[in-house]
């Protein structure tokens, strides 16, 4: 049974975030090469967008199943044609983008150029670079009639078509996987004139064609580009012999050769290769297939050489350190007497780092807990954790085998800290771990102390420079003793505790909240003030959504400030007159969940690492953790109303889907992660 009610489909919603990100990249005032990220961050939503969501929406068409947030009137197949309609216009798009970027290079003298547009000097320049780098990573495969080689996800490949000018009936067909990884995407030439040249590593293979194929008797050299998508749904066997890690792996395995949900194509290429591709592959044209431009994965554009002006990119704004730990301070002496509350990226992950290295090398600590759901590469939180064992402490890791496109990472640091000597934790049964959690304990005086760190985002040192988090740390024991009281849970399930303070899912949240705005509610039809301001990356849960409409029409103001999924639509008489709402869309990404309530002048203000969606609400281990401390309250609703006077990257969600830019206070400007970095620079110095 499809939902009637006031509610905007949870694939739709998402794809009109996406188009918020294409603004960014058609935005004459977003810095020349910022714009060519925006694209590649478009481009890469979208592919996780059809390995997930896409995927899933098919298989509802297929299995006519119907999911918790399929939301609207739509069936699944209604639904699938309208996303397909919709990519297709955003696609058509990013074309026109892209070309339009590409003629502002040229005014400033960058020049992407193609394999026809190489000079004999810089022909030879590319000859070499090919020899020396690209042909050694290159495999061309020959397609034969009867068999098919299998098509690698995400990954881009030049179909290639060999003829003879001479009888164009005698040909051959052929497929190379353009190199991603090893081999840079893009090359830069040597400046001529002060001139720059770019070339995309596409063309370099084009204009080598000859050298690959060079053991047969063609001479004419047809390549478009191709790209498949598939789904990335994981298939967990129920074999009980096998250990959760093996069956995570053998996943892993099988998620590569998921089954197609796209095919996208150069528009130009021949009929006949395109059907035999599509015959191959068992694909139909239009429907799984479809047409686009000379290049695909242009996600790579996220990875653009820095090759210019200081003008072309945002002003590098370096964080700052927080006020209470300067240089060389215990952090949990500090924490003693006060919590801090650490703003990323205005302030420096390393003050987490730092918390981490004291505790690992603390005499007096005995104990420490964390969670683990996304982690960098070179990990220096997992580095303080493993240093932290061979100081001889406790250490505790929940590390979630389930954090999509993580996986394999996260078993590879399950199993280095496991050897190491850690009490390593693979999620829970039947939940996910999504809570970001720090459990330190300390033995003073006698007794242990707990002291602790609650997010709201990952714990990821690379992502805390792009994304806009918050974390508490604390020794309040209101906070820090029930944290450990979590990582009880961790270690022995069927060990449920009564929280006081914290707010855990799947357990409490939901009702917790609820009781929130039924307050406000009780406060508006006695004629008292009330209102609500939440800040969250997606609000999709149907009970939610119906709970703030219903607040809404007793007279609660709401504000909303989501930047992702939408479900509500605002504006409809009687309904929902009383809520605002809008997504921010700037060069940071907005990643942190916020909950303030007016309750009668009794503010309460939570930060979370839930959204106001179904899996977070009732599937996931989740906690948010109420703000007491007075400054940390005000430093976060002075982020709040910053970003609702935002009328430079604020967009109004409405149920037309509009992205219209919120443009009130028209005579100043104002830009919501410029003046809360302008913010927290003034509470610094």
């Amino acid at each position: 049974m499809y939902s009637k009610e006031k509610f905007i489909n949870r694939e739709i919603s998402w794809l009109s975030f996406n188009e918020r990100v294409l603004q960014e990249a058609d935005d004459p005032n977003t810095p020349l090469f910022e714009r060519i990220r925006f694209i590649g961050i478009f481009s890469n939503n979208l592919d996780e967008f059809f390995r997930v969501r896409v995927a899933a929406v098919r298989r509802m068409v297929t299995l006519g199943k119907d999911e918790e947030n399929l939301l609207g009137s739509m069936t699944p197949k209604e639904l699938h044609n309208q996303i397909k309609t919709i990519v297709n216009d955003q696609q058509n798009k990013v074309q026109k983008i892209f070309a339009n970027i590409l003629d502002e290079l040229e005014e400033n003298d960058i020049f992407m150029i193609n394999e026809k547009e190489l000079n004999e000097k810089q022909g030879r320049v590319v000859k070499k670079y090919f020899y020396d780098k690209v042909l050694p990573n290159l495999v061309p495969i020959m397609l034969r009639k009867n068999k098919f080689p299998y098509l690698r996800d995400r990954s881009a490949y030049l179909a290639f078509k060999l003829s003879k000018k001479e009888d164009p009936a005698d040909y051959a067909y052929s497929l190379i996987r353009i190199p991603g990884r090893s081999v840079p995407r893009f090359f830069v030439l040597p400046k001529e004139n002060e001139k720059q040249f770019v070339i995309m590593i596409d063309d370099i293979i084009r204009y080598c064609a000859r050298d690959i194929f060079f053991y047969f008797d063609y001479d004419v050299y047809e390549a478009y580009t191709i790209k498949i998508t598939r789904d990335a749904e994981l298939d967990i066997d129920d074999d009980i012999s096998k250990s959760f890690m093996e069956k995570m792996s053998n996943s892993l395995k099988n998620r590569k050769k998921g089954k197609p949900v796209r095919l996208i194509y150069d528009g130009e290429i021949p009929e006949d290769l395109l059907e035999f591709l599509l015959k191959k592959m068992k694909m139909a044209e239009g429907s799984d297939a479809v047409p686009g431009g000379r290049y695909h994965n242009q996600k790579d554009f996220m990875n653009f050489p820095d090759i210019g002006k200081k003008k072309h990119y945002y002003t590098k704004l370096p964080p700052f350190r927080h006020k209470d730990l300067p240089p060389f301070t215990s952090v949990m002496k500090v924490l003693r007497q006060k919590d801090v509350m650490l703003h990323y990226p205005y302030q420096t992950f390393n003050h987490l780092i730092d918390f981490l290295r004291e505790a690992a090398i603390d005499p007096q600590v005995k104990n420490i807990g964390l969670t683990i759901y996304r982690v960098a590469a070179d990990s220096k939180v997992v580095n303080a954790l493993l240093n932290a064992v061979r100081n001889g402490k406790n250490v505790t890791v929940v590390i979630e085998l389930q954090a999509r496109f993580d996986e394999e990472a996260n078993i590879f640091w399950s199993n280095k800290l496991q050897e190491e000597g850690a009490n390593v934790i693979n999620g829970v049964p039947g939940m996910k771990v999504h809570s970001k959690l720090v459990w330190v304990q300390r033995k003073e005086e006698d007794k242990m102390r707990n002291y602790a760190y609650i997010g709201t985002g990952n714990f990821h040192e690379g992502t805390a420079r792009v994304y806009a988090d918050d974390g508490l740390l604390t020794a309040d024991p209101r906070l820090a003793d029930e944290v450990g009281k979590v990582f009880e849970f961790f270690n022995q399930n069927y060990k449920h505790y009564s929280y006081q303070h914290l707010v855990v899912s799947p357990f409490i949240m939901r009702k917790h909240f609820e009781k929130n705005i039924d307050h406000e509610i009780k406060l508006a039809k006695q004629g008292k003030p009330a209102w609500m301001t939440l800040k969250m990356n997606s609000l999709i849960d149907p009970k939610m959504m119906k709970k703030i409409y219903e607040a809404a029409a007793a007279g609660v103001q709401v504000k909303l400030i989501v930047r992702g999924i939408f479900g509500l639509q605002i504006g409809l008489n009687g309904f929902s007159e009383n809520i605002t709402a809008i997504s921010i869309v700037d060069k940071y990404l907005e990643h942190s969940r916020i909950f303030l309530f007016g309750a009668g002048g009794e503010e309460k203000m939570y930060i979370s690492s839930a959204d106001w969606m179904p899996r977070n609400l009732n599937r996931r281990v989740e906690v948010a953790c109420p703000i007491y401390n007075e400054e940390i309250k005000q430093e976060l609703k002075e982020m709040l109303e910053i970003q609702l006077r935002d009328n430079s990257k604020s967009r109004i969600l409405d149920p037309n889907l509009s992205n219209n830019y919120s443009k009130h206070n028209s005579g100043e400007t104002f830009r919501a992660q410029e003046d809360y970095y302008n913010y927290i620079k003034s509470i610094t110095n």
